[in-house]
């Protein structure tokens, strides 16, 4: 975090201790949650809590949602949607598509896909030759082959399927969730965000923030490795009496700004994270923890391959995390290092990002579903694979494609989803999205609709109007939510 100024920094950092305070003094009086030793991580809800469980609008089909957001653009046509039409052209201007509309120039010819596609699993769903493993369950996925963007800027496409808007500062899907359904484990968190080992993603933490909701409901950072949440733990040298000493001071000071700001959603989301790092003490390491998997539990997310490995323990924490109740878990693939090679954006060539990035991914996401399903976890839990945009069905710089819009793929998984179905199509190119298309405001009335929530009256008022995740836009799905 920066600061602006001493003042800032001061507030920032007072404000955040007196919350260690108010929990303290919570604890004595036995107000919070918190395990002791030999009580379950499966936290019962705090009344008071802005988690606190809430009731659906109808009955749900799924109670939590696991998103795989593939950072960096996925080429549709080298995955998920076959196009023919781009080998018998191959080498030929794309025309008849009005004006061609690129990111970073050195457009060229249509380009064949650089993989294969084969049918796969009795509903014979063609998928490309990069994800032999997740091909295994094709009967499984529902693929969306016309969903439609707003951006070709990564940032501004990241916001988009994050919080249905191009521009920051709006509560994202997770956010939603649980301000509409609170969390089913008091002492985890509602909505976790595990980000790739090599950085964040593009657009950083408003991705996941709460926009003008309560600070309350923003996503919180899962680390796959080491302590789940940097100093979550009390410091180690300090004695018994300093700490009582250090937190009578902090009460005060918390009593005056609860004084000064009644109406501060900061303050007030500091002071609720406080009391939920103070149960996460015993639970949040215990479910990270990988060292109770058993061994083919371990290989069935590839932890045994130092290339699947990475990926692997963030599907194996999301399934953990999902065992214990967290409503919303976000994992990004890819993550800004080296943009070019550390993310999916296949600026340079497509064949060597979309392998590299395949071949860490593609067994780790079979892993995930595969255990999901064998633990009796998947007919209610949604599995999303999405990217923030498609690329170009014409070259760049000879062996890449450009960032484009007007049609991605995205498929689902579990909720009771009939599996084995492609919906939707792009044109003959993978260019636009031609029949049935899909707006990233459909997609999330979709979502909101398999966790039990309506669209149209899951609203904020926020200054003046009551506002959506969907705006005032939203169709569902059908061959999804059926």
């Amino acid at each position: 975090m920066r600061f602006t100024s001493r003042r800032d920094f001061l507030f920032e950092a007072g404000g955040g201790l007196s919350g260690v305070a108010l929990a303290h003094l919570l604890a004595g009086d036995n107000l919070l949650a918190a395990p002791t030793a030999g009580q379950s991580c499966a936290g019962t809800a705090v009344a008071s809590s802005p988690f606190a469980p809430k009731k659906p609008h109808f009955a749900p089909r799924a109670k939590r949602v696991i998103s795989l957001f593939m950072s960096g653009g996925v080429s549709q046509m080298d995955t998920f949607d076959p196009k023919p039409a781009l080998d018998k052209y191959a080498g030929q201007p794309m025309t008849g598509k009005g004006d061609i509309v690129v990111r970073q120039g050195h457009p060229g010819p249509l380009m064949p896909a650089s993989f294969k596609f084969s049918r796969h699993g009795q509903s014979g769903l063609e998928i490309s030759e990069l994800f032999p493993n997740v091909a295994k369950h094709a009967d499984t996925l529902a693929v969306v082959r016309s969903v439609k963007g707003r951006s070709n800027d990564h940032v501004m496409a990241h916001y988009e399927l994050a919080s249905g808007t191009i521009r920051m500062g709006w509560p994202s899907v997770g956010s939603w969730l649980t301000y509409g359904l609170g969390a089913e484990n008091q002492n985890l968190p509602a909505f976790v965000v595990i980000y790739d080992a090599r950085g964040g993603p593009f657009g950083g933490p408003a991705n996941w923030s709460a926009g003008y909701m309560p600070a309350a409901y923003q996503g919180t950072i899962f680390h796959s490795k080491g302590d789940p949440i940097f100093d979550l733990k009390p410091p180690g040298d300090l004695t018994q009496d300093q700490m009582r000493a250090r937190l009578g001071l902090l009460e005060k000071l918390n009593q005056m700004d609860l004084e000064k700001n009644p109406g501060n959603s900061d303050l007030a989301a500091r002071i609720s994270s406080y009391e939920l790092a103070y149960r996460m003490q015993a639970c949040a390491p215990e479910a990270v923890n990988l060292d109770s998997e058993t061994e083919p539990t371990r290989k069935l997310y590839g932890l045994d391959n130092p290339i699947t490995a990475p990926f692997g323990r963030q599907c194996l924490i999301a399934r953990r995390l999902a065992e214990r109740g967290v409503r919303f878990i976000q994992l990004y693939h890819g993550g800004i290092g080296n943009q070019n090679t550390d993310t999916w954006d296949a600026h340079g060539n497509v064949r060597e990002n979309h392998t590299m990035h395949a071949a860490e991914s593609d067994l780790p996401i079979a892993g995930l579903l595969t255990d999901l399903k064998k633990r009796g976890l998947l007919d209610e839990t949604l599995v999303i694979w999405q990217s923030e945009f498609g690329r170009m069905p014409i070259s760049q710089r000879g062996l890449g494609r450009d960032h484009n819009p007007g049609t991605m793929s995205i498929w689902m998984a579990g909720a009771r989803i009939k599996g084995g179905q492609a919906i939707g199509a792009s044109d003959e190119f993978g260019y636009k999205a031609e029949q049935q298309i899909v707006t990233v405001h459909d997609l999330h009335a979709t979502i909101l609709h398999l966790m039990g929530m309506d669209h149209t009256r899951l609203t904020y008022s926020y200054q003046g109007r009551n506002m959506r995740l969907t705006d005032v836009y939203g169709e569902l799905i059908p061959q999804v939510t059926a």
